[in-house]
């Protein structure tokens, strides 16, 4: 089964939702219009999200780096994120893994503005260990990879580290296998709409027996699986599909239909 090794866009848009509050005036990165690489670091963390919403990204990435060097965690991030997704950079994941190493072990306050940086860091942190950095020191680590999700899950309750977590759990990887407390962070995961988890605690309610249950929440994953994730969420269903026999069949599409309409998951 392949699972997504970069950290997914729905958590990355969690945490830049918090940075729309700004409304800074347009400006442009120069010492004139009174913003140098001299500013303070949240002046240059603003001016960096507003050149980056403008399509500015040298811009961005410059007052980035600038504002990361004074230790802005939000400009970090920013940074990071840029790095591992070769967005207005050359993707360096490397370079991306060590900028989210230096804000996880920052660490943050109970209740700080900063938490989703923080957070975001140990995802990324552990997807990286998941699957290792070819050509850099970062090797694959699985152990490593579930105490983060571990973290990320359990004092933060993110909906993909729960996920995560469950599958290492269900297949035994980074430690052993776990099935109820994997089928328990599955589940909870599944409550906040994760598509995959949903799909995966379908598979072990079917292989447990509950052959109809099972196959209509895997057919409901698929129906709302982005497009990274759908191969292998349709490989568990068709294999499920072709197990069931032809009444639960019908009964499974029929409930998933109603799930569907419903908006349960």
């Amino acid at each position: 089964m392949l699972i997504s090794g970069k950290v997914s866009s729905g958590l990355v848009a969690c945490v830049v939702g918090a940075l729309v509050a700004f409304t800074a005036p347009v400006l442009a990165f120069d010492p004139d219009a009174g913003i140098s690489e001299k500013s303070e670091p949240r002046q240059l963390f603003k001016f960096g999200f507003l050149a980056y919403k403008r399509g500015q990204k040298d811009d961005a990435v410059e007052a980035y780096r600038h504002a990361a060097e004074k230790g802005h965690p939000g400009a970090r991030w920013a940074l990071a994120n840029m790095y591992a997704y070769g967005d207005g950079v050359v993707e360096d994941d490397y370079q991306a893994f060590t900028i989210f190493d230096e804000i996880a072990r920052q660490g943050v306050e109970p209740g700080s503005r900063d938490t989703g940086f923080f957070v975001n860091a140990l995802v990324s942190l552990a997807s990286y260990y998941q699957k290792g950095i070819p050509g850099s020191p970062v090797n694959r680590d699985l152990n490593q990879a579930r105490e983060l999700y571990f973290q990320a899950a359990s004092a933060f309750g993110v909906p993909e580290a729960q996920f995560q977590l469950g599958y290492m759990m269900w297949y035994g990887e980074g430690g052993g296998v776990n099935k109820r407390q994997a089928k328990k962070w599955l589940n909870r995961a599944r409550k906040s709409g994760h598509p995959g988890a949903t799909a995966l605690l379908g598979e072990a309610i079917f292989q447990e027996g509950n052959s109809v249950r099972g196959l209509a929440m895997m057919t409901v994953a698929l129906d709302r699986a982005k497009m990274s994730d759908r191969e292998w969420i349709s490989s568990l269903q068709e294999h499920a599909f072709s197990l069931a026999s032809e009444a639960d069949r019908r009964n499974a599409m029929a409930l998933a239909n109603d799930m569907i309409a419903k908006g349960k998951n």
